[in-house]
């Protein structure tokens, strides 16, 4: 059996994970061989119980490893492990790195550059914004955005990403068949052909309450520091930043309204020594290293001008119904013809462009 496959079964069996997996490996040849290994000889392993010994003993009448790799190929993805260069090297350096990930799209070299930009389900305006606007910027100096494609302030970093024709890569909760929420199908493919949609989950896997906290310690392992945006005190961003605290990176705040429930996250992480966060030149200094002066292409808050992107035909539409004295959100969306959604994208990305600029009182007026 070739180890790949192997692997895509272990991550199969019942009750096995990656903590008792590296203790296989430190005893057995390889993967195949702990497929072969008899119910004894993997009791002999240190942290190996009766459970886990039966379950991988009888991985061939639980686990249809073939229908497993028929799915795989039929999708259209593939399985990365961590012997594989494509693998993120900072994956690899955590407690419990994932036994594979399904991936569709690419990992690249420039991935080993990444930042997650995370927070709430349930987000404000000002959120929002500040999500998409840190994922561009960051996006285009190069960074990639990793995000785990939540409602909210995740949808948000994506969009932002892929905006600035960088690289974004969404971490799912579900099997990677599966699209979570339903709303952004069309987001995640958008990602896949110019980033990467991964999971370490089979199949079918449903999201659920022990899903989500497993998708966060990949989103903060292969990144070298977790932004939190907006979140509540329970938020499962919390959860990213605690891990990406135990891991050893960095991690970033957003503040926000003092009585903002959806802010008290953010100010909790900046009173427990989080770095805050108020804009890119906050979070790259931290890695200056990995962007040294002579090579690092100016930020837009050290240019003041951003890159020429091309229009694309919903900001076209915008403009060519913009004024330069200000109208509301509401007017815009209602001359151009355009869906809320679509209106408030094209927006954002004219802001980016500098283009649009955004008066008081969500007023929006083309620039001169």
């Amino acid at each position: 059996m070739e180890p790949k496959h192997a692997f895509v079964a272990l991550n199969l069996v019942e009750h096995l994970g990656p903590v008792r997996l590296r203790q296989l490996l430190q005893h057995f040849a390889g993967p195949a061989e702990i497929l072969r290994a008899s119910r004894d000889q993997l009791l002999a392993v240190h942290g190996i119980g009766p459970e886990v010994a039966d379950a991988i003993a009888s991985w061939e009448s639980t686990v249809d490893l073939e229908a497993e790799l028929r799915r795989i190929r039929d999708y259209g993805c593939r399985i990365v492990i961590a012997e594989e260069a494509e693998y993120p090297p900072l994956l690899r350096e955590i407690y419990d790195p994932p036994v594979v990930l399904y991936v569709r799209g690419e990992l690249t070299e420039a991935d080993r550059n990444a930042i997650a930009i995370v927070g709430s389900r349930e987000t404000t305006n000002y959120g929002n914004e500040v999500a998409r606007k840190l994922a561009y910027q960051l996006a285009y100096t190069g960074v990639t955005v990793v995000s785990g494609g939540a409602r909210g302030i995740d949808t948000a970093a994506h969009q932002g990403a892929l905006s600035a024709k960088g690289r974004t890569v969404v971490v799912l909760g579900t099997g990677i068949n599966r699209v979570f929420p339903p709303e952004n199908a069309d987001l995640f493919e958008r990602v896949a052909a110019s980033g990467a949609v991964i999971t370490q989950f089979p199949f079918n896997r449903p999201a659920d309450k022990q899903s989500f906290p497993i998708r966060n310690r990949i989103v903060a392992g292969m990144t070298l520091g977790t932004v939190v945006v907006e979140a509540n005190l329970t938020s499962g961003a919390m959860i990213t930043a605690n891990f990406a605290t135990d891991y050893g990176r960095q991690v970033f705040a957003v503040p926000g309204r003092i009585d903002s429930p959806r802010s008290k996250g953010c100010h909790d992480l900046l009173k427990k020594g989080a770095r805050l966060c108020e804009g890119i030149d906050d979070i790259l200094p931290e890695f200056e290293y990995l962007f040294p002066p002579p090579n690092r292409p100016a930020s837009p808050a050290e240019t003041g001008v951003l890159p020429a992107l091309e229009i694309a035909m919903p900001e076209q539409r915008i403009l060519s119904v913009l004024d330069h004295e200000g109208q509301t959100v509401d007017e815009l969306i209602r001359a151009s013809g355009l869906p809320a959604s679509a209106a408030n994208v094209a927006l954002f990305a004219l802001e980016m462009k500098r283009l649009v600029r955004q008066l008081p009182g969500r007023l929006y007026a083309r620039n001169r």
